[in-house]
């Protein structure tokens, strides 16, 4: 199953997500390697600058998720106020693989 995980960053924590950025790529990196990563990417604000994260894994059940969200370098950072994570369903543009 597909889990969307959704963040917002704490006001004012930019340079903390720019300082644990390599260390949250080579987090995502992993989990494509393992295929559990679907997507990823950074929400903007309205000056362009990352604001949030949204990254969709697969996984067994919504506990597995929640501990790859928890696992995230940002989120041991202290970079998010809220994490959220939901199931989806993958419905248009669907890639053929999944």
């Amino acid at each position: 199953m597909i889990f969307v995980i959704t963040c917002r960053d704490k006001p004012g924590h930019l340079q903390v997500r720019m300082d644990t950025r390599p260390e949250h790529l080579a987090h995502l990196e992993k989990l494509d390697a393992e295929g559990k990563l679907v997507f990823a990417g950074p929400f903007l604000d309205d000056e362009g600058k990352p604001c949030g994260s949204m990254v969709a894994v697969r996984a067994a059940a919504k506990a597995d998720a929640e501990a790859m969200a928890n696992a995230d370098p940002y989120a041991l950072a202290g970079l998010f106020e809220s994490i959220k994570v939901r199931p989806w369903n993958w419905v248009f543009n669907r890639p053929e693989s999944e």
